[in-house]
């Protein structure tokens, strides 16, 4: 069920289920109420015909709904999409929640990152949520505020810059007007909890392979940078926004809720938080739809259901990391990968003991020769191939986040020397979220697939389409062996 297309009979057995393969891909907006919930809401089901749906939270509120304070709207998870168009709305959609449409910014620099024209993106984005960017904007400033508000004990001024408003003046009669209560009414009416630290759960549609997931990042880890420590994921964070940089440190493990990840936050990065939270979800695919990437594998998805696709929190690492991991094995990768890092990237304090480093950026980077990163070891032509990404990440000619555009990323990205096929689709696969990634010649894939020609395996990888990234994590789960 697409989210532009919403048959009201089957969102209306989705609510009666309480179904979580929908949770996130409608909202039901109830008319004798005025309140708008997700259709995993615990509350008793309205009557059907008092029941209204929409694609987006933000489209319910456009309409007058007031989100519900018990299953939150706010933590419903997000939208994956393939094709062109809602590609591209679900990308404005990331930069938004990203923090790229606030107070201080305006559509055609949204427009202009993504490479189209303003008008093109609204008529897209309507189609797609129901609300023209702006307004969704709005709403996820709103609805982010509203998270902040009930999760932590954060100033309420604090609470308005951290979500994007300009003013608290502005703040507080937007929200008084649109959810008819004061950010300090709703304070007082959350739940006693402890408040100590930035801590927020974030949803996903079960099932879900934490264990698997765990042990990919866990074999990956950049000494300094990231750490597994049990069943935790923690890593050192570097934001920047408007000319601000936000350093700190997030740890991601199950949450004690069903169906949800928790992530905590250093306190450094209150005013940044919806960048660290879009890119969380990122990194751990939360918006993927299991049913339907199970459907289009068959058998090959059976073993591990709830497989997701490993993505990246900083666009530029994962690729650095890629052309590192070229002809070594994974250990050898990540040990000269935290070498890397520790001679290039900037300490940082946190209270894990693995946490020493932020992994360096594409501008510090794009300062050096390569002979001073060959000096770490590394083989001197990923040595070239590095400093001559760093320059192109630099000046803004290639762009390794969820929201660029494919073809150009993967085309630029072959362009530069030592950068090949399969390093570049690697990259699209997880700094650009691409779920139709097909990194090829890898010698686990055509052993999983039992094929030797590489071609014949790109056939006969036609049959996944659009979800072949995918089935690359089966195929390399099979074997239990990846790059």
């Amino acid at each position: 069920m697409g989210p532009t297309m919403l048959d009201a009979d089957q969102c209306w057995r989705a609510l009666a289920a309480h179904d979580s393969r929908f949770d996130g891909r409608f909202f039901v907006g109830v008319a004798t109420t005025r309140i708008y919930c997700r259709p995993v809401c615990t509350v008793r089901t309205p009557r059907k015909r008092n029941c209204r749906f929409f694609p987006s939270a933000a489209a319910a509120e456009a309409q007058g709904f007031r989100p519900c304070l018990r299953c939150r709207p706010e933590l419903a998870p997000g939208l994956a999409a393939v094709d062109a168009n809602r590609r591209l709305a679900q990308a404005a959609a990331g930069l938004i929640e990203d923090g790229r449409l606030g107070a201080d910014s305006r559509l055609p620099d949204l427009a202009g990152a993504l490479g189209v024209t303003d008008r093109h993106l609204r008529r897209v984005f309507g189609q797609e949520f129901g609300v023209s960017p702006v307004e969704y904007a709005q709403t996820q400033r709103l609805l982010l505020a509203k998270r902040l508000l009930t999760d932590t004990a954060m100033p309420v001024i604090d609470v308005a810059l951290a979500s994007g408003f300009a003013s608290l003046r502005r703040f507080n009669h937007l929200f008084r007007t649109r959810y008819r209560m004061a950010p300090g009414d709703l304070r007082r009416a959350a739940p006693a909890l402890a408040r100590e630290a930035l801590a927020f759960d974030l949803a996903f549609r079960p099932p879900y392979d934490w264990e698997a997931m765990l042990d990919f990042l866990a074999r990956r880890a950049i000494s300094g940078v990231e750490s597994v420590e049990g069943r935790r994921y923690l890593r050192t964070v570097r934001v920047e926004r408007g000319g601000k940089v936000a350093t700190g440190w997030i740890s991601v493990a199950p949450s004690r809720k069903p169906r949800a990840l928790s992530v905590t936050a250093s306190a450094s990065l209150a005013g940044a938080l919806p960048a660290v939270l879009s890119r969380v979800k990122h990194l751990f695919d939360l918006a993927c739809h299991p049913d339907e990437i199970a459907s289009a594998l068959g058998a090959l998805g059976a073993a591990h259901p709830g497989l997701r696709l490993p993505g990246a929190f900083d666009g530029f690492e994962i690729a650095v990391r890629a052309i590192l991991g070229q002809q070594v094995t994974v250990k050898a990768a990540s040990t000269i990968a935290g070498r890397f890092a520790r001679a290039f990237g900037e300490p940082v304090a946190t209270p894990h003991g693995a946490l020493t480093h932020l992994f360096p950026t594409a501008q510090a980077i794009a300062a050096l020769d390569p002979p001073d990163i060959a000096a770490q070891g590394i083989v001197a032509a990923r040595a070239r191939a590095i400093a001559a990404l760093a320059r192109e990440a630099a000046a803004g000619r290639v762009a390794l986040d969820p929201g660029a555009d494919v073809d150009a990323t993967l085309a630029a990205l072959e362009r530069i020397p030592g950068v090949g096929p399969w390093t570049a689709q690697y990259v699209a696969m997880r700094a650009l979220a691409w779920p139709d990634a097909f990194p090829l010649p890898d010698v686990a894939v055509l052993k999983a697939m039992g094929e030797r020609d590489a071609r014949r395996a790109v056939a006969l990888a036609e049959a996944w389409r659009p979800w072949r990234a995918y089935a690359v994590m089966h195929l390399w789960k099979s074997l239990e062996k990846s790059p």
